[in-house]
């Protein structure tokens, strides 16, 4: 079916002051000036580079809105065509001036050329070790900050972070060699050779016998040991590329050094009030902006400085920048940072058409179906249709996964776990996935032993992945073993802080045992650290309305609703309240939008039985019996062993004076709970009324000589037994017979309260 286009709002990035450095007003070149690691020189030096200070190649390097393609760096295919004067190669993170173009026709390979093939080769292989020898001694020979950039590459790849920040932050010339494709000692089998070969046979001009470029000294404080010509000629990468800052401040993260990760990247993003830098600018190259990239990180690193509401800005502003950074919206999603409503209006404004025009309508119902299903259902539905059919994903894991997303919202465990069942049996793992999996196994109770041997294999495939010990405590938790369940749930947290179910279900724990205050404490620590979601809050309500805490449980319940109007549980809770307070009419009309919520939804209607005996209970409160009794009839057609619609419906039948049915209900609910006491009181009433007043008129379906015979046959079996209860007896059988005007008994005989 058609949907509603949304409206178009595109994300804008608030302006933020200059941000001042203690370097920001000097020469970059200089790297005894720049002794700060904040971003505002780069800046500086981006802007410089784009006048006539600095040359084409310092500009690329400092560009934020290019990428880092992981390809081949510069001379890395020994069949390489040869290059015309207009090429505009960005492998390279440090580019080479304009007149390479004029050398590259007479350019030979050389022994650089080809360990660079070798080092790039290694990459590729994941010859980590084998990458870093080769790309060790291609720095000493060239010390080109490229090669350089790449070697720190290599060492993050090995989690050597520390060797990789300490390459990224010391000292290179600002200016490299032309062509370094050769060792500065030209190296024929281990001998030197002054001359050089022009191909094969042929020879070149004799080279001159030449130094190794020196390795620039760093003192202890991180600054150039030497005179001050030399500090105006060097600069450390950070400086030179914003990608190498990138990268060095991804190594502190790694190290767990928030503080100057955060100084490497700044507290906000310096390039935010450049007019070169806006969210509708694309890409240059076509990848991902280095920008964008940064300003994830930046919100990781917010999110481990617990700087919640930062951290929600800098990865809204990353997919504002870059639609194509995926990592920030799975922040945004998976951390349920936003409301439903936030996220719906967040992602259909962002600006696709202008960033991949090619690709814009792809992202958008990729990203879409990630959301959550509470609302616009429609559009969620022709979302997952578009992406089957026009794009031919209905195979795709995150494309099912959507369709298992719905299901579960709208209480469908079954149909859910077969899709779940299908992605898992594509994927060894889908981390969105298997919550939904286990989740289902624990509702579906004939489930509850393969949930047993699923948790052991994650446990023994993936011991370091949190959802393996969740998968544990799930399994606990179904078992009704609280404690050993809180316990994985806490180690489940202690892994990933930002795994919402084990937080979630660790204060279900609480709720389950009776500890309903700690349940409470549980659960809002929960809601302050997932910011966007209504669930904590809801659950913090109905733990306040255990406990008789009607203010605090309105409170929440509220709070919870501002999140999200479109969750037919949390109208239910909003229902009680209002029952609670004896607002009947209020509640009658909270259970009923919950209900046709759920319709909308197209929900499991067995589910929702209990809303329905809500219900019913608000019409009988109200006197309206008819309403009540459709309402209770509902939930038997649902579940016709659910005890307490049977009840229910009995008293319905009782204050409609239908005595028969209504005994007849107490029976049968008694039948399934036996030892409910109210369901006994109630019967017994019934019964007593039923034996003082007679039978009903319209109830009697045997003639009054018929009801004599029987009468008397009854009263000669009963008196062979009990003799001295015949005036006993006997009144009843004139009762029974005769009908007995209500009133006209003052009581019983004597003898009826003998044995």
């Amino acid at each position: 079916m058609p949907a509603t286009p949304p409206p178009r709002r595109d994300f804008e990035i608030p302006p933020i002051p200059h941000l001042p450095t203690p370097s920001g007003s000097r020469h970059r070149g200089s790297f005894g000036s720049s002794f700060s690691f904040g971003p505002q020189p780069l800046v500086d030096s981006y802007l410089e580079a784009n006048s006539s200070t600095y040359s084409h190649n310092h500009s690329i390097a400092l560009d934020p809105n290019r990428s880092i393609l992981h390809v081949s760096p510069l001379r890395s295919s020994p069949r390489r065509q040869r290059r015309p004067k207009d090429t505009n190669d960005t492998t390279g993170i440090f580019q080479h001036s304009d007149d390479d173009a004029d050398d590259e026709e007479e350019y030979e390979w050389g022994m650089v050329d080809r360990m660079r093939l070798w080092r790039h080769d290694a990459l590729m292989q994941h010859l980590y070790e084998t990458a870093a020898f080769w790309g060790d001694k291609i720095v000493s020979w060239t010390n080109d900050p490229n090669d350089a950039f790449w070697l720190a590459q290599t060492y993050f790849m090995q989690h050597q972070y520390s060797r990789a920040e300490r390459l990224l932050t010391r000292p290179f010339p600002t200016s490299a060699p032309k062509h370094p494709s050769t060792p500065p000692l030209n190296l024929t089998n281990g001998n030197v050779s002054t001359v050089e070969t022009k191909g094969k046979g042929k020879e070149r001009d004799p080279l001159p016998l030449t130094a190794p470029i020196p390795r620039l000294p760093l003192g202890s404080n991180g600054m150039i040991e030497g005179v001050q010509d030399a500090q105006e000629s060097v600069s450390r990468l950070v400086d030179m590329s914003v990608a190498c800052r990138y990268l060095a401040a991804q190594c502190q993260v790694r190290q767990g050094n928030w503080s100057d990760a955060t100084e490497m990247l700044g507290e906000a993003n310096p390039f935010r009030d450049l007019d070169q830098n806006k969210p509708a600018i694309p890409d240059i190259d076509g990848g991902i902006k280095i920008e964008a990239s940064m300003c994830h990180l930046r919100g990781i690193l917010m999110l481990k400085l617990n700087r919640g509401d930062q951290a929600k800005n800098c990865f809204m502003e990353a997919l504002a920048l870059d639609v194509k950074c995926y990592e920030a919206f799975e922040q945004l999603v998976s951390g349920e940072m936003m409301t439903s409503e936030e996220e719906w209006e967040f992602v259909q404004g962002l600006a696709y058409a202008s960033q991949t025009p090619q690709d814009a309508a792809f992202i958008q119902l990729i990203y879409t179906s990630r959301l959550r299903k509470y609302k616009h259902a429609d559009e969620h539905a022709l979302t997952r249709q578009r992406l089957v059919e026009e794009y031919g994903l209905g195979d795709n894991p995150d494309v099912l996964f959507s369709f298992a997303d719905a299901l579960y919202a709208n209480f469908r465990w079954s149909d859910c776990f077969v899709i779940t069942t299908r992605i898992l049996s594509l994927v060894a793992i889908h981390n969105a996935t298997t919550p939904l999996h286990i989740a289902c196994m624990y509702h579906l109770k004939h489930l509850h032993s393969k949930l047993f041997i699923l948790a052991h294999e994650m446990v023994d495939r993936e011991p370091e992945n949190p959802i393996s010990w969740y998968a544990v405590g799930v399994w606990y938790l179904s078992n009704g073993k609280w404690a050993q369940a809180r316990q994985y749930f806490s180690k489940t947290s202690l892994m990933d802080p930002r795994f919402g179910p084990a937080w979630i279900a660790f204060a279900h724990t609480f709720a389950m045992e009776g500890e309903h205050d700690h349940a409470v404490t549980a659960y809002s620590t929960c809601a302050r650290m997932f910011t966007g979601s209504h669930l904590p809050l809801m659950f913090v309500g109905m733990e306040h309305i255990t406990l008789s805490n009607f203010d605090q449980a309105d409170e929440a319940l509220d709070a919870s609703f501002s999140m999200c109007d479109g969750d037919p549980l949390l109208l239910n809770e909003r229902g009680v309240m209002a029952y609670n307070r004896g607002h009947y009419t209020e509640a009658a009309d909270l259970f009923k939008r919950a209900l046709e919520l759920a319709e909308v939804t197209q929900g499991s209607q067995q589910s929702w039985t209990t809303t329905y005996v809500n219900l019913g209970t608000c019409y009988r409160k109200l006197k309206q019996y008819e309403q009540a009794k459709d309402a209770y009839q509902k939930v038997l057609l649902l579940d016709p062993r659910h005890s307490l619609a049977l009840g229910f419906l009995g008293l319905v039948y009782h204050l409609m004076n239908d005595l028969d049915s209504a005994i007849i209900k107490y029976h049968e609910a008694l039948s399934i709970d036996s030892m409910n006491s109210y369901v006994l009181e109630l019967l017994n009433t019934a019964l007593e009324t039923a034996a003082n007043y007679g039978l009903n008129e319209h109830s009697l379906a045997i003639s009054p000589d018929q009801v004599t015979y029987h009468a008397t046959r009854l009263k000669e079996k009963f008196l062979k037994f009990k003799p001295e209860h015949r005036e006993v007896i006997e009144f009843y059988i004139a009762a029974a017979t005769l009908g007995v005007p209500q009133g006209s008994l003052s009581g019983p005989p004597e003898s009826m309260n003998t044995e």
